[in-house]
């Protein structure tokens, strides 16, 4: 055990600082550490305090603990790595502060630290980590061949095999049913299916490079090419260069800050060499990273003019649409099939009601959530409704709901309670982790709500307005 003694404040100091200390009094940025002023406006809009009412399940809690640390004051042992990896990383806390705390950079220096001497993995999770981190992520081909395997075991029987043979009770609950919703893999990305360049109809606006991303590209490829579909629609030529690859959240918000940085590298070359005006994500997740490509580079000197560069031009899709698009008028060409409430019951219909589950780092890391929001309202046709609590996170959180699925649960409860308030027939979503989590906490309750992705529903009502323009 270390013996501590009393610095000049009288406050104890370890005498020897662990090599986990030592790294975090290197990596933490002291400014942001010391900008908090402990004021506590972060508390309510913190996830997981709200489902404790524990100090150390704060922004504020967890930033003691790391100054703490740092300072000589807390030796940082199992149960200290365990708080750090117990935050969403939603930063939600960040809107709400009034110093402005980069907190999310702080959780990801945090980890990164606790990454490079962390003695408490077991060495299967280690050995798991490196798989993903290093072996699958950055590696494209990889993740189309994975997008391939998964295909066939859901197309071929296999999937169905397994779960009348009760062999999917083997796995964790959460993985299970994870399992039950998800959607139809493919081995082609959208580059693959369409190719890498789409002209403009009409007047050319501007061109842009699409992020075609890599669970989105294996797991929702449809929705990558009705966002192709959507931006020329709109007036911009698009170009998706097939050299890009991960964007390097997983990564970050992990603790592997280098497997980050040199996969921002790569995108940046990719996209500048592309000639664009805008980056285009349909993730938030990936857009929130992509964004913070300048202060992830700022300390490499031969890259922070293109970290900021490539930072400057991303955009989300909604944003870009609603700012700078020249869009169709949108129209469901559907009903709900029933009547509106407290209206006449003779018009046999009402409009379809939409509401909106908001991306956590779309809306606090890109501070675009009233897009999405515009453009639901331009839909002829719908009734958007807004959810009591929509910028609450869901508990996806990248990989939250599989590393922390007690934790993801709860926050999903508490979600779809709301999700029930509005009366909806469909939840739409600007994220692959929200959009596969909604999706879950839909199958566990069975209300019969769709779940779609916001470029699936606006794809969807766009072809519908073009159906009826031809008749």
């Amino acid at each position: 055990m270390e013996r501590q003694e009393a610095a000049t404040d009288g406050a104890p100091r370890l005498t020897k600082l662990s090599p986990l200390a030592a790294s975090l009094k290197l990596k933490l940025d002291e400014d942001q550490l010391t900008n908090c002023m402990r004021c506590g406006f972060c508390l309510p809009a913190c996830p997981t305090f709200r489902e404790t009412g524990v100090e150390a399940e704060s922004p504020r809690g967890r930033i003691a603990l790391m100054k703490a640390a740092a300072e000589g004051l807390l030796a940082p042992d199992a149960a200290f790595e365990q708080q750090m990896y117990h935050c969403l990383g939603c930063r939600a806390c960040e809107p709400a502060c009034p110093a402005d705390v980069k907190y999310g950079q702080l959780i990801e220096q945090a980890r990164e630290a606790i990454e490079e001497h962390t003695t408490s993995r077991r060495w299967w999770v280690k050995a798991v980590r490196t798989a993903v981190f290093k072996g699958l992520f950055p590696k494209q081909n990889r993740m189309r061949m994975l997008g391939g395997a998964l295909r066939l075991y859901q197309r071929s029987g296999l999937a169905r095999l397994a779960r009348g043979a009760g062999v999917l009770k083997l796995l964790p609950k959460h993985l299970a049913e994870m399992e039950a919703i998800m959607p139809e893999a493919s081995g082609r990305g959208v580059v693959e299916r369409i190719g890498e360049r789409h002209a403009a109809k009409g007047e050319r606006i501007a061109t842009v490079g699409l992020f075609r991303g890599c669970i989105m590209d294996m797991l929702f490829t449809d929705t990558n090419v009705k966002t192709v579909e959507l931006l020329t629609e709109a007036g911009f030529d698009v170009v998706i260069p097939p050299s890009q690859n991960c964007c390097g959240a997983l990564h970050a918000h992990s603790g592997e800050v280098e497997d980050a940085k040199a996969l921002a590298r790569r995108n940046i070359e990719a996209f500048r060499a592309a000639g664009v005006d805008y980056i285009v994500s349909n993730a938030g997740g990936c857009g929130a990273i992509l964004s913070e490509y300048d202060h992830l580079l700022h300390h490499d000197e031969s890259w922070k003019e293109g970290g900021a560069w490539f930072a400057k031009r991303v955009i989300d899709i909604s944003d870009l649409l609603v700012r700078y698009g020249r869009m169709p008028s949108l129209a469901h060409a559907a009903s709900a099939g029933a009547a509106p409430e407290g209206g006449p019951s003779s018009a046999g219909s009402r409009p379809v009601r939409i509401t909106y589950q908001d991306s956590c780092h779309l809306r606090n890391v890109m501070r675009a959530g009233d897009s999405p929001r515009r453009l639901m309202r331009s839909i002829a046709g719908v009734e958007f409704v807004e959810m009591p609590e929509a910028d609450r996170c869901c508990g996806s959180a990248g990989i939250y709901n599989l590393t922390q699925p007690e934790m993801a649960g709860q926050i999903l409860e508490k979600k779809m309670a709301c999700v029930g308030t509005t009366g909806a027939d469909v939840v739409l979503t600007s994220n692959p982790g929200c959009l596969l989590q909604m999706k879950l906490g839909e199958a566990r309750h069975g209300a019969g709500r769709e779940v779609l992705h916001i470029v699936d529903f606006v794809h969807g009502c766009m072809r519908a307005d073009g159906a009826k323009a031809r008749e």
